[in-house]
């Protein structure tokens, strides 16, 4: 009599087992495709609140480029390098960390491997049916490894920028650091071409952001000259005089932006005069010149490049955009067919790869 017993409580523990994955089943096909794809790699979540900061003051950050639709898988890929190769930034600034704690919600990354949770629950499930009841080995078990294996949550100071164009993911720092970034890069390409870090499958290039600021004159000849003194000023740069120059100016993704804005200001032929490439490259070259007069526009070998990068932010209110500014070395660009950020990857590799 106690072995049938046994067996029909170990029938009906099987019968409520089987339910039980009925319902993980059906559940997980009532869930949206992309609830299933968080879950597993662990993404993080926007930080709503980057637009209004970035209106009123200057961050730096990165901005990665990939294939359209692949935005979810170079936001992973994205972070894990720059989670890497950023940490001197987590270590070195006291005041960095001291900020991100007031956005622990945008800033904390709990990580937990899908190992973990399947081996807890694995090992409750093998446990024998005295021992899941009473409380007994399986359960104590499992509640060590949860203890040993735990979330770890780690400061990952970099917040996700929700944006409006596609092919492009913004990280941002919680404050404005210009040599960080672009040694973070430099970085990464040296890690790159030695073999070290291993070339990356969706990311396709990462373009190191200085400082941002509104697109209106004064902003951007401000920011240009602030980083161009900064740029001379650093001994790492050997500089020729007079010192070689070029300016490259981005605006993808910002159409949809810009027809809202429109829109909304009917009266305003020219909302936003610094949209136009021309009136753009007048400004940054007067602001270079001001800032070194011994200089010249040279489009084949510049020693310093000057990049401005339009930001499709969304969330933004009307009558405003963000461009993002960068003066690198001639290790970091390249000119052709445009000037622009060096890619991580070949254009062969990124069209097999797309």
């Amino acid at each position: 009599m106690a072995a049938l017993s046994v067996n029909i409580e170990v029938g009906e523990e099987e019968k409520e087992k089987m339910e039980s994955k009925s319902e993980a089943v059906a559940e997980k096909e009532r869930m949206k495709p992309w609830e299933q794809h968080a879950g597993v790699i662990n993404m993080p979540r926007f930080d709503y609140n980057a637009p209004s900061a970035l209106l009123h003051h200057s961050h730096s950050g990165f901005l990665i480029t990939c294939s359209i639709k692949r935005e979810k898988s170079a936001t992973k890929e994205a972070m894990s390098i720059l989670e890497k190769y950023a940490e001197s930034y987590n270590s070195g600034s006291s005041e960095s960390v001291e900020r991100s704690d007031e956005n622990k919600s945008a800033k904390k990354r709990r990580i937990l491997t899908d190992e973990t949770s399947v081996k807890c629950d694995e090992d409750v499930k093998s446990g024998s049916i005295i021992d899941e009841i009473s409380g007994g080995p399986a359960k104590e078990d499992c509640q060590s490894l949860s203890k040993a294996d735990a979330p770890v949550e780690r400061d990952f100071v970099l917040s996700l920028v929700k944006l409006t164009g596609s092919g492009l993911v913004l990280l941002t720092f919680p404050r404005e650091n210009p040599s960080v970034t672009a040694d973070v890069v430099s970085n990464i390409f040296q890690c790159l071409e030695s073999g070290i870090l291993k070339s990356p499958l969706w990311c396709h290039r990462i373009f190191p952001i200085q400082a941002t600021c509104l697109l209106i004159e004064k902003e951007l000849r401000a920011v240009v000259s602030k980083l161009v003194l900064q740029f001379i000023n650093d001994k790492q740069n050997k500089l020729a005089r007079p010192i070689k120059f070029a300016v490259g100016y981005n605006r993808r993704g910002i159409e949809e932006t810009c027809t809202k804005n429109l829109k909304g200001n009917p009266k305003d032929s020219d909302p936003f005069p610094m949209l136009d490439r021309s009136k753009c490259f007048d400004v940054v070259a007067s602001a270079i010149k001001d800032a070194v007069p011994e200089s010249a526009v040279d489009l084949k070998s510049p020693e310093l490049s000057v990049l401005v990068e339009l930001l499709p932010l969304s969330g933004l209110p009307n009558g405003s955009l963000v461009a993002a500014v960068s003066v690198l070395p001639q290790n970091l660009v390249s000119v052709k067919p445009r000037l622009c950020i060096k890619p991580l990857i070949s254009d062969a590799n990124a069209r097999n790869r797309s």
